[in-house]
């Protein structure tokens, strides 16, 4: 009981610090893992673990296969949860550079580093492709952590951003075929007969058939609205279950990838319902990755430790690192808009992840089970790829960013929180003086309107964290919090201004403030004497941002006299000489402003 307990509490301490220190979680869990299992055989006075995942007689959790059932079963929900993510109108819109790495970049990663590990670490051909379908997954858990700190130019982010998100179920469904393929060979996959492929044929049949089967079950479901909602996620728990099970009676093997094929049809549907079923599993993933990387690391032994620590190893991951993820990054990205340094930034960064070390202890224990010789190596080689590459990253990613140039030298994208109207008007306007402006909300159907304009606008809640997560965001200086909402306008700049507005966060002033423009905030925007309403009222009628040249600084208190005076004309921004636009504070006294400078105001043209 104390054991079990202590791995749960261990779990979630763990992913506390790596929130904390912005660290990816699977570093800390490993590493708990390592000191309560392995390593605590150094310290412990009768040389046993402190925690024994499997059972031997005497100490342990887990008798017989139970540990392998309840890592199958894990890694089982883990990989709907990711299948989920995956969606195909994603795919169409990446670009050419992250659909190639994808594709050719993980079929170069899977065939160089199988040539590599058999060679130099001296392991057959059937378990070499094993390690290196493994590998070629990284995944958004392990590339957040490193790059949310880092202010770097767009297309890097969202190169590394969607690699890892579009990888991860890709490479956990390449990971299963190769293993199904070798476990049903003859001689533990060392020949392939007839009898081997239609095997392995039957396999993709039944994963595919139950998959999709399940998947188009459950939708009909729930658009029958046939499941309480009160139930509907621990129903989704238990049909996940049922068809990894059900699929393995049908063909050996076959479960995992009907459960990865269950959640990518799943989560290309437009069901609303499923929103909540995906919030739900991505806590039960959390709650059993936590549990699952502290018994797949407390379960290694010094023996297998010491498999590794050799000389053939740390050759293995240089080349894995300094060759094969640059020449599948070069060859991906050739032709593309990306520099010479972006290119050697995004090879640098590719820290393999959850999935990798997941699957890669599951087919491991499976294998040595199953009596195959060497099958041992598979779970330390993985764990070191995925312990020596999120270190690595993690410590000098920032380190690298500065040599290659790829750090932005200052952050001037625009975050505005409210999409409505008025906001729609601004981003327009700041976008087509090449500004980078970011529109969040909750609303669906502003954001609909703004990606219609063909505005970049983002769904999300600022009461969550998720908006931390976009990693995209990183080159965010600004932050404008243009909703009709006090409390909101308020919250958003307490909480996002130190992350999102270093270079200044402004919010509108509420209709209480516009009628006492003494105690105006200082953070307040535009106008001491308008509100949401007035703005909004503005841009009904005369929906136009005009712009008229300032002869002096006396012209310039003229024409913002004049916007106050006019209740249709609101001052927006000023533009000076260099064509750098600065945003007008509510105590617009606050601003400098010279000749040749332009003043921008929302509303009817004045006569100046």
């Amino acid at each position: 009981m104390l054991e079990l307990a202590g791995i749960i509490i261990l779990g979630i301490i763990a992913q506390w610090v790596a929130w904390k220190f912005k660290i990816p979680a699977i570093l800390p869990l490993i590493l708990i893992g390592l000191f309560v299992g392995p390593f605590s055989t150094m310290f412990s006075d009768d040389g046993n673990k402190w925690i024994e995942p499997l059972w031997d007689g005497e100490n342990g959790l887990f008798p017989g296969e139970s540990l392998f059932n309840f890592v199958s079963l894990s890694i089982a929900l883990i990989l709907f949860e990711g299948g989920l993510t995956l969606k195909k109108d994603e795919i169409k819109s990446v670009g050419p550079v992250i659909y190639k790495l994808i594709t050719l970049g993980a079929f170069i990663t899977m065939i160089t580093a199988g040539i590599a590990a058999h060679f130099i670490i001296g392991l057959n051909w059937p378990l070499s492709f094993l390690f290196s379908s493994l590998i070629i997954v990284t995944g958004p858990t392990v590339i957040t952590p490193i790059l949310r700190n880092l202010p770097l130019k767009k297309d890097i982010s969202t190169v590394l951003k969607w690699e890892g998100i579009l990888i991860d179920p890709i490479g956990a469904l390449v990971a299963v075929l190769v293993f199904e393929f070798i476990s049903v060979g003859g001689d533990h996959g060392t020949q392939y007969t007839k009898e081997t492929l239609i095997e392995f044929g039957k396999i993709l049949i039944i994963g595919f058939s139950i998959g999709f089967t399940s998947a188009y079950t459950f939708a009909l479901a729930l658009k029958h609205r046939w499941i309480p909602h009160y139930l509907l996620n621990v129903v989704s728990l238990a049909l996940v279950l049922t068809v990894f099970v059900l699929s393995d009676l049908f063909a050996h093997e076959s479960g995992l990838l009907a459960v990865v094929i269950m959640g990518m049809v799943l989560g290309n549907m437009k069901l609303t319902a499923l929103k909540d079923v995906l919030y739900f599993k991505e806590t039960i993933s959390i709650l059993l990755i936590s549990i699952l990387f502290i018994l797949l690391s407390a379960n290694i032994d010094i023996l297998d430790l010491e498999l590794i620590y050799n000389w053939n190893s740390l050759i293995l991951f240089v080349i894995v690192v300094l060759i094969i993820r640059p020449l599948a990054v070069f060859l991906s990205s050739r032709k593309s808009t990306l520099s010479k340094n972006e290119k050697i930034f995004i090879s640098w960064v590719g820290p393999r992840g959850i999935v990798a070390a997941g699957i890669a202890s599951l087919f491991g224990l499976k294998l040595t089970m199953q009596g195959v010789d060497n099958a041992n190596y598979i779970t330390p080689l993985v764990f070191m790829i995925v312990l020596g590459t999120v270190l690595l990253n993690a410590t000098t990613a920032r380190i690298v960013a500065g040599l290659t140039g790829v750090l932005l030298k200052k952050s001037e994208g625009i975050l505005i929180v409210g999409a409505s109207k008025p906001s729609r008007l601004i981003a327009r306007y700041l976008k087509n003086n090449k500004k980078r402006v970011v529109l969040i909300d909750s609303n669906r159907n502003n954001i609909s309107q703004a990606l219609n304009e063909g505005l970049e606008a983002i769904e999300c809640d600022i009461y969550g964290d998720e908006i931390f997560e976009n990693i995209e965001l990183n080159d965010m200086g600004y932050l404008l919090a243009l909703t009709g909402s006090r409390a909101i306008n308020e919250y958003a700049l307490s909480k996002l201004q130190s992350v999102f507005g270093e270079e200044g966060a402004f919010r509108l002033i509420s209709s209480e403030e516009m009628r006492d423009p003494e105690n105006n905030p200082e953070l307040g925007l535009f106008s001491q004497t308008d509100d949401y309403i007035n703005i909004s009222e503005v841009v009904r009628d005369y929906p136009v941002i005009n712009e008229v040249v300032i002869n002096s600084k006396e012209h310039y208190q003229q024409i913002i006299e004049a916007t106050n005076n006019e209740l249709k004309s609101i001052p927006l921004f000023v533009k000076d000489l260099n064509g750098e636009i600065h945003i007008i504070p509510a105590d617009q006294s606050k601003i400098t402003v010279d000749k040749g400078f332009k003043l921008m105001y929302l509303g009817k043209k004045l006569d100046l």
